[in-house]
Order: structure tokens, then sequence, then C-alpha cells
């Protein structure tokens, strides 16, 4: 079938993790997206190595998350890039537009909401900031562990001894603010279904982590009680957790449902606490032992213990045997994508699974403004007049690609 997104378009003036993210699953899912870029202020994914071209302009995370993308260069401070991207919206087709600057900076390149709708009334508007456009914090910068601190997670994520843990993952960026800005994109697109008119879509970070207090926060809500190190089911305050083994290694344990804590105790030998454990300070004890005797022997042989035990027990696998693992091989977890020299990059894969679609991955991110000439002749420019913005500054484009 064709691709679930066709036709729909999408100007994407993100950088870094947080929009590039949102915007590749858009692209994976069959939009057209078209990345505008300063060639004077280059996004810094484009420099994260090892790089996938000879040229080492392309990096290993650039290529990911803007594979399926175009990509053109404009200087946005000139008038005459302005211009271009007005085109792009009444002329090109683009009627979904995503912007990752701090709240005012749209407004003063002149491509506010409020502008470029008067333009197109079905364009739909995405922005996506740390703290939103509007409150007290608005103008803050920040990053994802500022999201996670200021939404109060980091206050019960951690441990006594050592305070809040830094995260191997982006939470903030990628879990609140990529994903509720596809979900509000994808919203605002079935609204525009219904009534032709587009509308601002505002993702702030730090309100997406909000909702991720869905089990201790919303307590708190009812009973004011704080959430606090070790003190909740599912932040070390029962046996759900990681065990250091032998080896160094970690084995986790995620059994909270009475059959499988019944089943993970048996096997280790301490079903005589089953009847114990609403005890008062029960759970530390039996979390000490349990301690103790993992730690006793190698990580692989207490999957081999578990391995035909339903506990909910698994190894804390390393990256590189995450991906070796059977069930990315099965689940076809990693693609090979066409690099920029014909090579195959692989990458992981788009990870939702449809009866009646698959994505196609042709090719990996583009080049710094490597389709600002086609992307400027569909509009009407010549060859002249590409060349002339080119030598101005206004666009940034490699000679050899304008013809």
């Amino acid at each position: 079938m064709d691709a679930l997104l066709s036709g729909v378009k999408i100007l994407d003036f993100t950088q870094l993790l947080p929009g590039p993210f949102a915007t590749l699953v858009l692209a994976d899912l069959g939009a057209e997206v078209l990345r505008v870029e300063s060639h004077t202020r280059i996004d810094m994914a484009r420099y994260v190595p090892p790089f996938v071209d000879e040229g080492c302009e392309i990096s290993c995370m650039h290529a990911y998350l803007n594979r399926g993308k175009k990509s053109i260069a404009l200087d946005l401070k000139r008038a005459e890039s302005i211009t271009i991207i007005e085109r792009l919206i009444q002329e090109a087709g683009y009627d979904v537009l995503i912007e990752q600057f701090r709240p005012g900076v749209m407004d003063r390149l002149g491509l506010s909401c409020e502008r470029l709708s008067s333009l197109n009334e079905s364009l739909i508007y995405c922005s996506l900031t740390g703290y939103g456009q509007s409150g007290p914090l608005k103008d803050r910068a920040g990053h994802d562990i500022n999201y996670l601190s200021k939404a109060g997670v980091m206050s019960y994520s951690g441990t006594r001894k050592a305070g809040p843990c830094i995260m191997g993952i982006q939470v903030a960026d990628v879990g609140s603010g990529s994903n509720n800005a596809v979900i509000g994109i994808l919203a605002a697109i079935i609204g525009r279904m219904k009534t032709g008119v587009g509308q601002h879509v505002d993702v702030a970070m730090t309100d997406g982590m909000f909702s991720y207090h869905a089990i201790s926060g919303v307590r708190h809500l009812v009973d004011g009680q704080e959430p606090t190190y070790e003190t909740e089911l599912l932040n070390g305050g029962s046996l759900y957790g990681f065990y250091e083994t032998a080896d160094g290694q970690y084995l986790s344990f995620g059994g909270l449902e009475p059959q499988f804590l019944t089943a993970f105790l048996q096997t280790l030998g301490f079903g005589d606490y089953l009847d114990r454990l609403m005890e008062p300070g029960i759970m530390d004890e039996v979390r000490i032992r349990v301690k103790e005797l993992i730690r006793s022997r190698t990580r692989a042989s207490w999957e081999e213990v578990f391995q035909k035990v339903d506990a909910c027990v698994e190894p804390v696998l390393s990256v590189s045997e995450a991906f070796a693992s059977e069930h990315v091989q099965a689940r076809e977890l990693v693609v090979e994508v066409p690099g920029p020299d014909g090579r195959p990059v692989r990458q992981v894969a788009f990870p939702i699974r449809f009866s009646r679609y698959r994505p196609q991955y042709d090719a990996v991110g583009p080049g710094l403004g490597q389709d600002t000439a086609e992307i400027l002749k569909s509009l009407g420019y010549q060859d002249q007049d590409i060349r002339e913005m080119n030598t101005q500054g206004i666009i940034g484009i490699q000679e050899e690609r304008i013809d």
C-alpha cells in the first residue's frame, strides 16, 4: 500500500535530537521531510563520529536521525530565504512545520505561526521547546537532564547513597519531546481532515515528563506523600531492580505479580519468605540476601538457571550483545540503508510493525544543502538565480550541485 503519511510535506527547522527524531518517525511513515538548515551555524549532530562517508560530512548520528529526508541550506536572516520558505508553503504544498528555537526566534525571522498561517490556513505549526511557549521558564535554556529535574522525576530516580542517576538515554528529549511532537502533529492532521484548518502545536519537554509520574506522582496528588529514593515499588523499594553477579555483570528482576515473585524466590531457595513479605522491614532483609546470593555466581550461570523459569529475570546486556540477540534478528530491528557512496549503513529500524505497510529506507541523512538546487528549481528559480544566491551567501550549496 502507499506510505501511511503519503502526501504530508514537512518543513523541519530542528536540530540535535528531539526534533530530528520526531521527523525521523514521520519520514519512516512516509512523510516528505525537508530539513531547513543553516550553512553558517551547522547542526552539532553532523559532527558526531564515526562518519559514514569519506568526506566526513555525514556522521552516524546525522545519517540515522535524518534518513529519508532532504536538506536545503538557507540563511534565515536574509529576506530572500524567507521568501523561499513562504513559497514552499504557498506553492509547493508543505503543510506541516516543526521548529525547535526558543520562543520568539521564529517571530523575529518573520516566520511566526500567525504570519505563515495567513499564507495557508491548513498549516500545522509545531513548536518544540524545553519549557513551552508561555510561562515563567519559557526563555530559559535547557537540556534533557534539566527537564527531568524540573519535572521532579530525578527526585526519586536513583539511590539514597548516590542521589539522582544519570540516564543512559535522553528520556525527556525523545520520550517526551519527540514522541509528543509526533502525537501532536498526527492529531492535528486528523483534526485538519475534519475542518480543513491547521493549528499551532505547543510541545514542552518538561510538560511531557509530568505525564510520566503515572504511578508515584499521581499518588502524591491524592495523598500528599513525597516519593523518594528506594521507597517506591519500582525504584528500589521492592525486589524489583538490578543485581550484580560474580563477574561484575547484572541481572534484572521485574516480577511484580505474585506468581513471578514466587517463582523468583523459590528458584533462589528463599521460598520461606513468601508468607512474611508483609512484615515490617522484611523486604530489606530479603533484598540483602538476594543480592548476596546472586553475587556468588556469574551472569551466564544465572541465565542458565532462569532460562526456563517464568519469573521476569533477564540479563543486563551490553549494546553489542543486545544488537546481536535473537530478538533483534527475529524482529528485524537493524536495517541496512544506502549510504552516500552506495555502501550500506547499519541503522536501527522503525520499531512499529504494520500488517500492510513497511517503511522504505532509501537513503541516510543528506549532505548539508544537498537538495537546495532541486528544491529551488521546483519553485521556478533558474541556474543563474541559484548561483547568484549562492555567491551572496543566501543559500549554501556546492557549485557542482547546481547543474
